[in-house]
């Protein structure tokens, strides 16, 4: 796998990341940031969600020492359809960069998205998305999903 570019190297700096941290990426295939966010959360988590079954089989080969470490995992679901599995902890904080669901080209399903993944964060945990100075927050609504 190449080494990440400089555009997500910025992107994870800005993250704030802390050791032991669960974090959802949206839309993370092939993986590269994933991979950055892993090393410094030590023995956190990292899920990746992808709505490519391809993206994922990418990221599962390109991320095989993380996820055998148990330091990272990747799912096959579109963010507007993401829920937590049964049992699975809720995540500190979510990051995507260019999602269409996120970004404002798809307003419909950005709504949806944006319950789905309030609904899978812990009380005041934060989505990012690019855009910003490299991020920027994204409000979200707060109540079901």
């Amino acid at each position: 796998m190449r080494a990440l570019s400089s555009r997500l190297a910025q992107i994870v700096d800005a993250l704030p990341l802390r050791p032991g941290m669960r974090v959802l990426e949206i839309g993370g295939a092939p993986g590269a940031a994933a991979r950055a966010v892993a090393d410094r959360i030590g023995d956190g988590h990292i899920l990746v969600i992808d709505r490519s079954a391809r993206g994922v089989a990418l990221t599962e080969r390109n991320a095989a020492a993380e996820i055998a470490a148990g330091r990272m995992s990747v799912r096959a679901v579109a963010a507007e359809d993401f829920e937590l599995l049964p049992g699975e902890p809720p995540y500190d904080l979510a990051f995507a960069v260019r999602v269409g669901a996120l970004d404002g080209r798809h307003p419909g399903a950005g709504e949806r998205a944006r319950r789905r993944i309030a609904a899978a964060l812990v009380p005041g945990g934060r989505l990012f998305i690019d855009g910003g100075d490299p991020l920027r927050g994204v409000e979200l609504p707060r109540g079901p999903a």
